[in-house]
């Protein structure tokens, strides 16, 4: 007897096309960047936090946008995504529109940021778009050859890290013509590991898709059983990165806060042992790791900021 077909409904759809919660990645690194400038008793410029959270919004949405838009040109969502807004609405022409134009947007709002803090904000930001094409954009589509996973840590730790220091920091904190690499990879580097695991879960459900359309993503390559093994990997290289500065003296006990996206962690490394081979089972893969990546980047933020407090300062 054949299995009675699962209709989805058509808000179900959009909403998912939408994809609203994948939007903490884009502002977590500033959000990170205004807890470490509270945890050094400094002001950020709150101003250009708001207007850096909407260009990385706006910028993320140009992500989203053009992969629907370069992934229907291959072929690979023309099944296994029926939420791909290129299939719910039928005008590629119109979706590559909307993606050019948060671009343009986004990058506007990060010159207006980059005018009223330090200009190596922009360059920053251009690579960070740079590193989104060359991951889906034609010809490269990098992402195609399993590079996805390093392109994303880059992008979303030191680069973006160090756009959001420089345009959130207090005028001359940094010295002029320098980019902080160093605060930025200590700040970035384990947030951007969860990054990293939410783009590596994003393709469990679609290993046949992939396959067959010649995109092969890491979990393509190595099958899902010995994926879904790495994912504790992920968790634990996320949590180190982000202890070790706590043990070396560098950041509060109170940065260990991080801990409280621990529990969603959990829950993913369980339903990928047991179900990484069901698409069916792990469609919300993708979300528990993001509910991991937004409890983890929040809490250190948080736990960063309470710095001061905590050292009774």
């Amino acid at each position: 007897m054949a299995e009675p077909k699962v209709v989805v409904s058509r808000y179900a759809l959009w909403k998912a096309a939408i994809k609203w919660p994948m939007y903490s990645v884009a502002v977590m690194p500033a959000l990170l960047a205004a807890g470490a400038l509270l945890g050094q008793e400094l002001q950020p410029r709150w101003g250009q936090l708001g207007f850096f959270l909407l260009a990385a919004v706006l910028l993320l949405g140009w992500e989203n946008l053009s992969n629907d838009v370069f992934d229907a040109d291959t072929g690979v969502d023309s099944k296994g995504k029926p939420h791909s807004l290129v299939n719910l609405t039928g005008r590629r022409d119109r979706i590559a529109i909307a993606a050019n134009g948060c671009l343009l947007l986004g990058l506007g709002l990060m010159a207006l940021v980059a005018s009223s803090s330090a200009g190596a904000v922009l360059p920053l930001v251009f690579a960070c778009c740079g590193i989104g094409y060359l991951y889906q954009g034609p010809p490269f589509r990098l992402s195609y050859r399993g590079l996805g996973e390093p392109l994303c840590w880059v992008a979303f730790g030191p680069l973006a890290s160090a756009a959001a220091l420089l345009a959130l920091a207090p005028t001359n904190f940094f010295a002029a013509n320098t980019i902080p690499w160093g605060m930025a990879l200590e700040l970035g580097a384990g947030s951007a590991v969860a990054t990293s695991l939410v783009l590596f879960c994003s393709h469990f459900h679609q290993v046949e898709e992939d396959a067959k359309n010649g995109k092969y993503s890491p979990v393509v390559r190595l099958g899902s059983a010995t994926a879904a093994a790495l994912v504790p990997w992920f968790v634990a290289a996320c949590f180190g990165l982000q202890w070790l500065p706590v043990l070396t003296g560098s950041w509060p006990p109170s940065a260990l806060l991080g801990v409280i996206g621990l529990p969603a962690a959990l829950q993913l490394i369980r339903l990928l042992k047991r179900n990484h081979g069901d698409p069916s089972k792990i469609m919300g893969s993708k979300f528990l790791a993001l509910r991991f990546q937004a409890l983890n980047g929040l809490g250190l933020a948080l736990g960063l900021a309470l710095g001061p407090l905590f050292l009774g300062r």
